[in-house]
């Protein structure tokens, strides 16, 4: 294990488990921490370190959040008790979140008013990539953040784009990203569904589409969830709404309109509506399927 960079990592879900199994991997001495005790307890097993934030506060080199939104972020940055107020001087926060630009300039603000470097570090790829230490990093934050930030950047990530000096230009880069994530999987879960009231099976779709130039990556990787009729969760639903619902509010504050974005918000809502929101995101097809009478494989009606 590598000692002298001690390592924390909040959230451990689909993808920030990844993270954290990349990070004891690549033989760093990694915390993990979760709201599920049974999650943190399997990180340990698998060789996570112990102790409790308070305790090992003092030591950490790297905080890498990888929380659900803003506020879960703050609230383990700086609530009670927040972890940026017990760190060493010129320690590093690593935000993957999906969060707003100027909420990842207050964070870097406040963090860098407690002597620690904040990168802002909204994270891309998958639970797939992120357990493989391939992840792309949209980062953005001060040289020194960058500089500090490294050892877990290599241990976690495939691709890092170098986003510019502060904060917030990286969670605009993802908004751009979670804009078209977004639309795409809900263009595919339209597509393979219209294809179906056409009599177009959604194997024959699969096959075809993704050697067509009607294809995306996320058509290849949620589409074929749908043909097995899996929806256990890599990416939830429940995500849907939140990014999106971002993405609408920097559009409205630059006045920017923004049609296809909403529209697929409104399946994503109709689809959390219907009972799916924890169910892999390519369970946005089942709201075509349903509006349409259609029966998905492995749909048991």
């Amino acid at each position: 294990m590598t000692k002298d960079k001690r390592m924390a990592i909040f959230g451990l879900g689909s993808m920030g488990l990844g993270v954290g199994n990349s990070l004891l991997r690549a033989g760093i001495l990694a915390h993990g921490f979760d709201v599920r005790s049974d999650v943190q307890a399997s990180f340990i097993a698998s060789g996570g370190a112990v102790g409790t934030p308070a305790q090992i506060a003092s030591d950490l080199s790297t905080v890498i959040t990888v929380v659900l939104n803003a506020a879960q972020t703050e609230d383990v940055l700086f609530g009670k008790p927040g972890i940026v107020p017990l760190l060493p001087s010129g320690a590093v926060v690593i935000s993957c979140a999906t969060v707003a630009p100027e909420f990842a300039r207050a964070m870097e603000s406040r963090c860098n008013d407690h002597g620690v470097f904040y990168l802002d570090a909204p994270i891309s790829g998958g639970s797939v990539k992120a357990s493989a230490g391939q992840l792309s990093i949209m980062a953005a934050g001060s040289q020194s953040a960058f500089d500090a930030a490294k050892p877990a950047l290599d241990a976690i990530s495939e691709t890092v784009f170098d986003l510019g000096r502060q904060a917030g230009s990286g969670s605009a880069m993802k908004a751009v990203n979670q804009l078209l994530a977004g639309v795409h999987i809900a263009a595919m879960s339209e597509a393979i569904t219209f294809g179906m009231t056409q009599g177009v099976a959604p194997e024959a779709f699969l096959n075809v589409i993704k050697n067509c130039a009607g294809t995306s990556w996320m058509l290849e990787n949620r589409a074929p969830r749908i043909v097995e009729g899996d929806y256990t969760p890599h990416s939830q639903v429940n995500i849907w709404p939140k990014d999106l619902g971002i993405v609408l509010d920097i559009a409205r504050s630059a006045g920017f309109s923004a049609p296809l974005t909403a529209t697929a918000f409104q399946q994503y809502m109709v689809a959390v509506g219907m009972g799916l929101g924890q169910e892999d995101d390519a369970a946005l097809a089942k709201v075509y399927a349903r509006n349409s009478g259609l029966h998905l494989p492995g749909d048991k009606r």
